[in-house]
This record gives C-alpha cells, sequence and structure tokens, in this order.
C-alpha cells in the first residue's frame, strides 16, 4: 500500500524491542507516537523528535492506521487494546493492531475474536531479535492473520522487520510459532548455563570455556549472548529471569493442550522457577545458573 503523509503510527510499550520498533517506524518516515508508563523510556523517545505519552490514549490526538502492542504479556495486551482508554477506540477504519507480545493460541485468538466483533483487523505477530534487531529495523516477526491486516501494516513491518514469515491465516499461528520458538531459546539459556556451571565446578575459567565454545560446534545464538553476561559477571535485565518463566510456562501449557510430552521445556521451565524463587526474578535470564551451588561465577552488575 502506498503511504501518505496522514499515515499514522502508534507503538503501545517502549520497552527494549518497543523503543527499537518505535524509532524504526521513525527512522522510516511514518508519523509515529509512543505509549509508556516509564518516565525515562518516554523522555528517551521525544527526544527522538517523536511524541509519548504515559498511558493516557485521550492524550494522543487524531486516530491510528497502525498500532504495535509490545507489551509483556497477554493480559497486558488485552488491557491497553481493550481496557478503559484502550487503543482500539482510535483505530482508523481500514487500520489494524498488531500484537506482537507473547501469548498462548488460545488469547490471541480470543483477542482476535473481540476485535473482529468491533470491525477492526488484528495481526497475530510476535517478534523475536532481541533489543539490537529491533534498533536496526532487523526484527524476526512470525505473523498470522488476513490479507487485509497485512496489507494495513505493510509500512510498519517494512520500517520494523528484517523478515516477516506469514504463517497463516488464522489467528493463533503466529503466537504458536513464537511459542515453539521460545521452547528452544528457554532450552538453550538453560543448557548454556548447566555447561558453564560444570565447567565452574571442573575449574575451567569461564572466559576459556565461553571461547572455546563460541567457535566450536556447540555453540548458539543464546549461549553467545546470555553466557558472556555470565563471563562479565553482568545481570542487568534485557530479558529477564521471570520472562522465561512465563514463556516456558506458556510452552508447557502448550505442550498439555495437545496431550504431547516436553521433558526438556519442563526441566528448563523448573530451573526458571527455581531462580525466581531464589530472588533472581528481575535479574538478566542468564542469572539461571545461580540455581547451581557449590560454584564460583564472576562477580559484577547484579541488576
Amino acid at each position: 500500500m502506498s503511504v501518505t503523509s496522514s499515515y499514522r503510527v502508534c507503538v503501545v510499550g517502549l520497552g527494549s524491542m518497543g523503543m527499537g520498533a518505535a524509532l524504526s517506524c521513525v527512522k522510516a518516515g511514518l508519523a509515529t507516537s509512543g505509549i509508556d508508563l516509564d518516565p525515562g523510556r518516554r523522555e528517551a523517545f521525544a527526544a527522538q523528535g517523536a511524541e509519548a505519552v504515559a498511558g493516557a490514549v485521550s492524550d494522543l490526538p487524531g486516530d491510528f492506521d497502525a498500532v504495535i502492542v509490545l507489551v509483556v504479556n497477554a493480559a497486558q495486551a488485552r488491557q491497553v487494546i481493550l481496557g478503559p482508554d484502550g487503543i482500539a477506540a482510535r483505530v482508523r477504519a481500514g487500520g489494524a493492531i498488531m500484537v506482537s507480545c507473547t501469548q498462548s493460541a488460545e488469547d490471541a485468538r480470543t483477542l482476535g475474536a473481540d476485535l473482529q466483533a468491533q470491525g477492526i483487523l488484528m495481526l497475530d505477530a510476535p517478534v523475536s531479535g532481541g533489543a539490537a534487531k529491533a534498533a536496526e529495523g532487523a526484527m524476526t516477526v512470525m505473523a498470522s492473520g488476513p490479507d487485509a491486516a497485512f496489507d494495513a501494516l505493510a509500512p510498519v513491518l517494512e520500517a520494523v522487520a528484517g523478515k516477516t514469515y506469514r504463517i497463516g491465516s488464522e489467528i493463533g499461528q503466529g503466537a504458536t510459532v513464537k511459542v515453539i520458538h521460545q521452547l528452544l531459546a528457554g532450552v538453550h539459556i538453560a543448557v548454556g548455563a548447566e555447561a558453564m556451571a560444570l565447567a565452574a565446578r571442573a575449574g575451567i575459567p569461564l572466559d576459556m570455556m565461553y571461547d572455546v565454545v563460541t567457535n566450536a560446534a556447540g555453540n548458539s545464538w543464546m549461549f553467545e549472548n546470555r553466557m558472556k553476561h555470565v563471563v562479565d559477571g553482568d545481570y542487568t535485565p534485557n530479558s529477564a529471569v521471570d520472562i522465561f518463566v512465563k514463556d516456558l510456562g506458556l510452552v508447557t501449557e502448550t505442550g498439555r493442550s495437545l496431550g504431547f510430552p516436553l521433558p526438556l521445556a519442563s526441566t528448563a521451565f523448573a530451573m526458571f522457577q527455581q531462580a525466581s524463587n531464589m530472588g533472581h526474578g528481575r535479574e538478566d535470564d542468564s542469572a539461571v545458573i545461580k540455581t547451581f551451588s557449590g560454584i564460583d561465577l564472576p562477580q559484577g552488575k547484579t541488576s
């Protein structure tokens, strides 16, 4: 579709992914507003010449052709879209909402049906790639929904995505693909932590172990990214332990709903739950390594 100067985008949630997506829209020349409760995030976004408000959609002038919702979970997404002063009331006719939180397929389907009843298009479009890819406008988008929603959001997808997968037309398919992806991501972090914990117990310097793995066949993107935090002793969160408690919880619930065993995912879920129970829930998800006792870890930042 062609983009006119009147095409307007609103990004709800200016966290590590949402900020990158919002700024990518700005860089693409789209008139972009942002909503976030954190004043620091709003100020950072406004410093780029954009418009940001705390949470009241009524504080933003005009309506929007496209909305991107990048909040933590399904409950938050429903609240900001359909709750009091929700963004759904500000979507122009023919516009669409891109819901990019990690949620269950059932939650996605229910939200999609409720929006359809109001005549609003929804794209079930979880994302991946982390803050760096979001800032580059190169996220991976796993999307499902009607062709009309893809068409309405085409300028946004072009701005924020390096790759957009059209999973299908049925709302919930995108959510399912993201849940399966999170199975891999969570297990990779957990097993990476287990390997590094074993190295620590064996007296192998963790920087040496990290260098070996990242130059050998056992490497993965999650190991390379997250275990560097362990080597640095820096658990400042980009994605926190509690995020993977939520996401791996969705994985295990999906397995139960399909009557399908998920032994590795279930073990990783228990590890993240234990880390959260030990008080590490708000630390970087690599802090799952702290569930192992009797090892010495590099000391640095903890939050």
